[in-house]
């Protein structure tokens, strides 16, 4: 008979795994890489037919991120209103400084959020005593799902714009 393995020890994978999918490329391109090297005449442009530009599918992807490490780390917290607050209304080209103030946001909430992630105090499973019934693991989970589906709309953009390679 095969015994199952202590609890200690998955919570241990667990969360060795949600750090490789916020910090590793394995089936798909992360973020980073999708906004890498973006040329910033693109930054801007909603193709016909779609919805969104790079410049607001970015901050779209700060924003939410920023609100589920919010909502993780203080109870308190009040997420912007949906949709509207997820959403810049400047759709056009920001400037360098604008772009990279931006990117710089994601990269270290994203960090802030696998150090809450690792800490030992933070139990992956049990509900939030706020909220609705959301856990630690179903947040991470969010985070990645949400900027994996968004990253690939990114990486479409920048492929019909002639600017991926």
């Amino acid at each position: 008979m095969i015994s199952a393995p202590p609890t200690n020890m998955i919570t241990d994978a667990i969360r060795k795994h949600l750090i490789e999918l916020f910090r590793e490329r394995h089936a798909h391109a992360q973020f980073e890489d999708a906004v890498k090297d973006t040329a910033p005449k693109i930054r801007g442009i909603i193709p016909d037919g779609l919805p969104y530009s790079i410049w607001q599918l970015v901050e779209h992807v700060r924003i939410a991120q920023w609100d589920i490490l919010e909502f993780c780390r203080d109870e308190t917290h009040k997420s912007p209103k949906w949709p509207e607050g997820y959403w810049v209304e400047n759709k056009t080209a920001v400037d360098d400084a604008e772009w990279e103030k931006s990117l710089l946001q994601i990269r270290k909430d994203k960090e802030a959020f696998i150090s809450l992630l690792n800490s030992p105090d933070t139990d992956l499973y049990v509900p939030f005593a706020y909220g609705d019934g959301q856990t630690f693991l179903r947040e991470a989970l969010l985070i990645a799902d949400h900027a994996s589906y968004h990253t690939g709309q990114i990486v479409l953009i920048r492929r019909l714009l002639g600017d991926w390679k």
